[in-house]
């Protein structure tokens, strides 16, 4: 599951949405199990994706109706594969045309993943978009906003020509890491990882247990009206009477969203993703064998941290 959260437009968004969760099932370290890595590789491969003038039309297909009528055309006259079916998962050759030079979009994306595998969650986050679990009603964040502000994002910024300006990336953007935006991806001399904003995600590993309530992955527009806490005990109120993770989901936004624009907070674009956890039933022989043995259980101890980075 993915939060991406496209600013500006939302074509760099739609086409992580299409192309990203392929990339990561494709990377040979998923088939050996190493699934931090092959999301974290299908990061980087968006931008080198969206370059070029395959990266060009695909994400014309994907804007507005001017541009995708133009993306289309182009495809029938430049694509090697133009007879290929767009969901088919491709080397991505290179393809001539009149956007060969095309740098990449302007534009850019958050992206939030959480990929589950057995019992093993694994959050990977590029931006300010969060994930949090809930355990046992308490709060964990299992990513890190990535704000320009940061110490290790400072360093990263200046060390590669850029500055900060108003808690602002050169003065415009208000994050320090995002898919896209490659106007600041634009050093030659330096790695993906250390352009003034990279894709580079942090990678956080956790086990699940029976704990366990869900987890949400909500971009800054929920973040900048709640806290993880107040957002985790509006929803355990909500799942209270409501079993419909939908409607959580948007009784969510409706709290958030600002009754006027005059302050500026709850106007802000918001998306937000909901997965509740399946409890594990319990027969009645063993709920009297839980119950006669209550007193023993520890209830001082707290859950396994759950906090990297």
């Amino acid at each position: 599951m993915a939060c991406n959260y496209g600013r500006c437009c939302k074509v760099v968004a739609k086409f992580c949405a299409k192309y990203l969760h392929q990339q990561v099932l494709k990377h040979e370290a998923y088939a050996a199990g190493d699934i931090g890595t092959s999301v974290q590789r299908a990061f980087f491969r968006m931008d080198e994706m969206m370059r070029g003038q395959r990266g060009w039309r695909e994400l014309a297909i994907l804007g507005d109706k001017i541009n995708k009528f133009t993306g289309m055309i182009e495809g029938l006259i430049w694509s090697p594969r133009s007879g290929d079916s767009n969901d088919q998962v491709d080397n991505w050759a290179f393809e001539e045309g009149p956007h060969s030079d095309f740098s990449g979009p302007t534009s850019g994306s958050t992206a939030c993943v959480a990929v589950i595998r057995n019992n093993q969650l694994v959050v990977a986050n590029a931006g300010d978009s969060r994930c949090v679990i809930s355990r046992k009603g308490q709060a964990y964040n299992l990513s890190r906003d990535h704000k320009p502000d940061l110490e290790a994002e400072k360093e990263r910024i200046l060390k590669a020509g850029g500055f900060i300006h108003a808690g602002r990336v050169n003065g415009s953007l208000n994050l320090a890491r995002a898919i896209g935006d490659t106007e600041f991806k634009q050093n030659k001399f330096l790695p993906a990882e250390k352009q003034i904003v990279t894709a580079n995600p942090d990678i956080n590993t956790v086990e699940l247990c029976d704990d366990d309530d869900f987890i949400v992955l909500a971009c800054d527009g929920i973040w900048d009206c709640m806290s993880s806490q107040m957002l985790v005990d509006f929803i355990h109120e909500q799942l209270q009477s409501e079993s419909n993770l939908s409607v959580v989901c948007e009784r969510v936004l409706d709290k958030c969203l600002a009754p006027s624009t005059a302050t500026g907070e709850g106007c802000d674009n918001m998306t937000m993703i909901l997965v509740q956890f399946k409890k594990p039933i319990k027969s009645a022989s063993s709920a009297e064998e839980q119950s006669s043995h209550s007193k023993s259980v520890d209830t001082e101890s707290k859950p396994e941290g759950s906090q990297e980075n």
